[in-house]
């Protein structure tokens, strides 16, 4: 007969078996509540191995909150990229300045306070609260989603599943350790139960799942048919000057890419280029095939095209920079490859 419970159980592997992560403040040490909000930040929809050298990155140049705060806005977001979504880096911004100015630098401690802050969620709010405070918070994750679904049996889809896979999650966080438990969690997810082929001889709650007892723990949680994206088509221009230089553009503040920079383009955003680029080369080649990306609510299929010129004033919003330099302007994505589409095919 089983005395003790799941937490205990799987809080006494993570004592042993935690991962190192360098957000992650050292068995006994304080957590930074700094670091913890801004990996939490970096890692929504974003790998570990992705984020763990942006995340020393991001340190080195602003060490705390209060010098984030103070950054320039062009700054931050070249140092996003890649990472994606980034209205998330136009929120980490707002966040930081909002926590220098309204917070003496100082990041408040409740689930309920952090909720406030601009760009936190119920998520973040309450995985800060929890790891850095110690705070009776419950952060539910896609690991920690996958690992109670499966605990549970719940069978009913995601996304109509969340509030009982959040539901029973509360019901097994010990209230003590509730920082170390969402850790021990998404550990625990990223580890052993994988999504398509969990290793449930290496759980430490085995056996406590009702799904390995069923035998069908690879099938959850269950997902509801993804919908289509739809597709959108756009121009990217590549206007290359005779000493070497290719011209660029810095997209609005608000909206998709806001305020990111990219090569000139139009026709899939609402971020529209000036209709004088065009004009600027008296010839333009089309490269084949044409820049494919997924954004996160449609497709986008991105016909690039190059041209050459020997001196212009560069249009409103646009400027020139050397072609060996781009890779220190913060691109982002879609742009990497339309740059990375032009050279090739040039």
């Amino acid at each position: 007969m089983m005395t003790e419970s799941p937490a205990k159980a799987l809080l006494d592997w993570y004592d042993v078996s935690r991962r190192d992560l360098p957000w992650r403040a050292h068995p006994g040490a304080a957590a930074n509540p700094y670091h913890v909000w801004l990996s939490e930040v970096m890692l929504q929809q974003t790998t570990v191995a992705a984020v763990a050298p942006r995340f020393q990155r991001f340190l080195d140049r602003w060490p705390t909150v209060s010098d984030l705060a103070a950054a320039p806005d062009e700054d931050v977001m070249a140092e996003w990229a890649g990472l994606g979504y980034y209205a998330r880096a136009r929120n980490l911004l707002k966040c930081a300045r909002v926590v220098a100015a309204d917070h003496s630098g100082q990041f408040p401690s409740t689930e309920t306070e952090l909720a406030t802050l601009p760009g936190i969620g119920g998520y973040t709010a309450a995985a800060v609260a929890a790891i850095a405070f110690g705070q009776n918070a419950t952060p539910v994750d896609g690991n920690i989603e996958r690992v109670t679904a499966r605990l549970f049996h719940i069978n009913t889809p995601l996304p109509a599943a969340k509030p009982e896979i959040k539901a029973r999650a509360v019901s097994i966080t010990p209230p003590d350790r509730a920082g170390d438990f969402a850790q021990a969690m998404m550990d625990l997810g990223a580890t052993i139960c994988l999504p398509r082929q969990p290793r449930c001889l290496a759980c430490p709650i085995q056996a406590f799942c009702q799904a390995h007892k069923a035998g069908i723990a690879a099938d959850l949680p269950k997902k509801a048919p993804k919908k289509i994206k739809p597709l959108r088509q756009g121009r990217a221009y590549w206007l290359e000057r005779a000493d070497g230089q290719v011209l660029l553009r810095r997209r609005k503040p608000k909206g998709l890419l806001g305020a990111m920079v990219e090569l000139p383009s139009f026709g899939w955003s609402d971020d529209e280029a000036p209709a004088s680029i065009a004009k600027l080369a008296t010839e333009w080649i089309a490269v084949t095939p044409p820049v494919t990306h997924v954004f996160t609510h449609f497709r986008l299929e991105l016909s690039v095209f190059c041209g050459r010129i020997h001196d212009a004033a560069p249009p409103e919003d646009c400027f020139w920079r050397p072609v060996d330099q781009l890779g220190d302007i913060g691109l982002p994505s879609v742009m990497q490859k339309a740059a990375k589409a032009a050279i090739m095919g040039d």
